[in-house]
């Protein structure tokens, strides 16, 4: 038996092809599989079938993807403890612990925030399909701090028009390779990888990204960084620290794991949240606390 797999179209993706997309957003499915089975049938955009992998998708679109059973097992609800920052009747922000994934995907069908969060809450919004309820933005399994969840589907569409107007700020915390003496902006834009489909780079045709950091510490071998988000793409703040010489602490894609330090992977917090209540406006901020390995290294460089 088949199951239908739906995805809606952020502000992120506008533009992109459908396979290019579908494979984005669910690494497990390799373009090439995408596309063999949109030239099957398989795949909608609105409800209307598509056939061409080639077809652009836009901001907004409700795209269907019908996969053959085996490729999606039942996603279950798992009692896993959550660090909760904020939390109301449409909303609620989890301080995600290290090694995390967000949403099950590329193999991690247990142990994610949504297991987790589909064992604590009732109703979680659909917007994203089965495999991301609730989940409008994400981090990186080796990246600490807060995401954001939405409750039903009215609280997920204000949160992704917040996100796409850029008026929901976020605040991260790095320690970086190499000394930074001054603060400074990055403004290169993102797009996927050539040469590796999972990895993002800096290319003339990608989407504009805009990074500013401001040095916190300086250590000589290393930098304490706190980063400002503009633009929120994929994997943005790991590339661009990588991109002017200075890759964060711990990144073994973008950067090296050879380190005095035991990070288990990169050294990148999201340490604030701030955001309007999708229905009282009300102004939210979260501030997730520096994880216990991030302290550790910190007070091993000031010493």
């Amino acid at each position: 038996m088949n199951r239908e797999a739906v995805f809606t179209v952020d502000w992120e993706y506008d533009g992109s092809r459908i396979d290019s997309f579908i494979s984005s957003i669910d690494e497990e499915l390799s373009r090439s599989y995408v596309s063999k089975l949109i030239g099957e049938g398989a795949a909608f955009i609105n409800g209307s079938s598509v056939k061409k992998s080639s077809v652009r998708v836009s901001e907004g679109d409700r795209i269907s993807l019908v996969i053959p059973e085996s490729r999606i097992p039942d996603i279950l609800p798992e009692d896993i403890p959550l660090d909760i920052l904020y939390e109301d009747s449409d909303v609620l922000v989890v301080n995600k612990p290290k090694g995390m994934v967000v949403h099950p995907s590329n193999g991690h069908y247990s142990g994610t925030l949504v297991n987790a969060l589909m064992f604590r809450c009732r109703d979680l919004s659909g917007i994203n399909g089965i495999l991301r309820p609730g989940i409008v933005h994400r981090i990186d399994k080796d990246t600490t701090g807060s995401v954001l969840v939405c409750k039903n589907d009215a609280a997920h569409k204000s949160i992704a028009e917040q996100l796409k107007e850029h008026s929901v700020h976020r605040l991260y915390r790095a320690v970086v390779m190499g000394a930074l003496k001054e603060d400074g902006t990055v403004d290169k834009p993102l797009g996927r990888s050539k040469n590796d489909r999972k990895k993002m780079a800096v290319c003339p045709d990608g989407k504009r990204a805009v990074t500013h950091y401001h040095v916190l510490e300086s250590f000589g071998g290393y930098s304490y960084i706190e980063c400002s988000l503009e633009t929120g793409r994929t994997h943005q703040i790991r590339v661009h620290m990588a991109s002017i010489g200075h890759p964060v602490l711990g990144d073994g894609v973008y950067g090296t794991i050879k380190s005095p330090f035991k990070t288990e992977g990169q050294t990148l917090h999201a340490y604030i949240l701030g955001f309007r209540q999708p229905v009282t406006g009300e102004y939210i901020e979260t501030v997730a606390p520096i994880p216990g390995y991030f302290e550790k290294i910190l007070k091993i460089l000031r010493h």
